[in-house]
């Protein structure tokens, strides 16, 4: 006799894999059970038999279940983990680690005094910062030079507190960083991976934008990138701050990474003669390709200063909210903007929402409810904040009011 059921089970379709919903299991397991114990049995779900046709309906749901997770991480717009990383290696990218807090710091003292690569500096908060890129004091008596915290993470840097020297040099009297840092990140997420795979798509082509911006992307440490061209004979002023882009150039924004790398990443993906713009210049002298006297190529791209978001965020009063609600709001805040939550984190030259953040409030706790949340860059007081090109928006704890009405 040929082994029939009335259970439904999952279908595979052209347009993808249907399962049955649980109730129509549950049904069609217990004309299973009725049909094998001969009829009339209670199908009432506290009896013995009732136990076992849920048990069983729980294991055949729990099996689709896992069946449409693994056709769903095939997708690489629902992919995740382990499956999200082999998608991308399809475009030799790989998930970045978890990076570092950069800030650029003014380190004042004596004409010709060398600031080396990891010298070590302390902000007020104790956290240890190390120089990612040498520099000379030149005739003015300061040079600007990026420094790494030491700790990976989301570790804010407010403007005027890294200001303390921990490994002393002779001629190095001063530091200080006149803009808040670059927050680092945890382990790049879903949400930030799958952005960059996107926009990687050309990584390996040559000569056109989305090329040259893959390969920044790929540099190590870099966290965001932004890229814009001119193809026209004449300056061009471009984003809301009217960025001056020279005649047939290219402009690359980048946070984080080493200059050295970030250059070499433009110049190995820019055609011969296409010109650049930036506040950085890297000299690259070219010992592979040609031989002695090697050629010198000078890339320029931008190094965008921080634009700190202002927060104000009303709640209403509720007795019932956990003590700790004010510093709650100010982490959430803080994790989303950096995209901890799952989602986009704030970028170059695009448009924060001040809706982005209400669902990562609400999320604390059931009790919190909103009244009212402003963003603003001189005073919260909007609801839409348009970062420029040159710009990378940043966000600390001390930039965000919370108050309970």
């Amino acid at each position: 006799m040929a082994n029939t059921t009335n259970t439904p089970v999952k279908q595979y379709t052209l347009t993808g894999l249907v399962v049955p919903e649980e109730a129509e299991i549950l049904q069609g397991v217990q004309f299973d059970y009725n049909e094998a114990f001969g009829g009339n049995l209670n199908s009432d779900l506290e009896t013995p038999q009732g136990q076992l046709a849920s048990s069983t309906t729980a294991i055949i749901a729990e099996n689709n279940s896992k069946w449409l997770w693994l056709l769903n991480q095939i997708n690489p717009d629902y992919a995740d983990g382990f499956m999200q990383d082999a998608i991308a290696r399809i475009y030799f990218i790989n998930r970045k680690p978890a990076t570092y807090t950069t800030v650029q710091c003014q380190c004042l003292g004596a004409q010709g005094t060398v600031i080396p690569l990891n010298a070590q500096a302390k902000d007020t908060s104790g956290n240890l910062y190390l120089c990612a890129q040498s520099g000379v004091i030149d005739i003015t008596g300061t040079i600007t030079l990026p420094f790494q915290c030491s700790e990976s993470g989301a570790i804010a840097c407010p403007t005027n507190t890294l200001t303390t020297i921990y490994q002393a040099i002779p001629g190095w009297d001063r530091i200080d960083n006149s803009q808040a840092g670059v927050p680092g990140t945890l382990v790049e997420s879903r949400a930030d991976f799958a952005y960059r795979r996107q926009n990687s798509v050309a990584l390996n082509a040559h000569g056109s934008l989305a090329s040259i911006y893959a390969n920044v992307f790929n540099v190590t440490d870099v966290i965001d990138v932004y890229s814009a061209e001119n193809t026209t004979a004449s300056t061009i002023f471009i984003g809301t701050s009217n960025y001056p882009l020279l005649p047939h150039s290219l402009y690359i924004a980048a946070v984080g990474g080493a200059p050295a790398d970030i250059a070499q990443a433009i110049l190995n993906k820019k055609d011969v003669g296409c010109d650049t713009n930036g506040n950085t210049i890297v000299s690259i002298v070219d010992n592979v390709n040609y031989e002695y006297p090697y050629p010198t190529y000078e890339i320029k791209y931008n190094i965008p200063d921080s634009l700190p978001i202002l927060f104000n965020i009303t709640i209403a009063q509720n007795n019932s909210m956990p003590s700790d609600v004010i510093v709650r709001i100010k982490a959430a805040i803080v994790n989303a903007f950096s995209g901890g939550d799952g989602g986009q984190r704030a970028r170059i030259g695009v448009d924060i929402y001040a809706s982005r953040f209400y669902s990562p409030i609400s999320l604390i706790d059931p009790t919190i409810n909103i009244i009212s949340l402003f963003i603003g860059t001189v005073i919260a007081n909007i609801n839409i904040v348009q970062v420029g090109i040159d710009k990378f928006p940043t966000v600390s704890e001390s930039d965000i009011t919370v108050t309970i009405q």
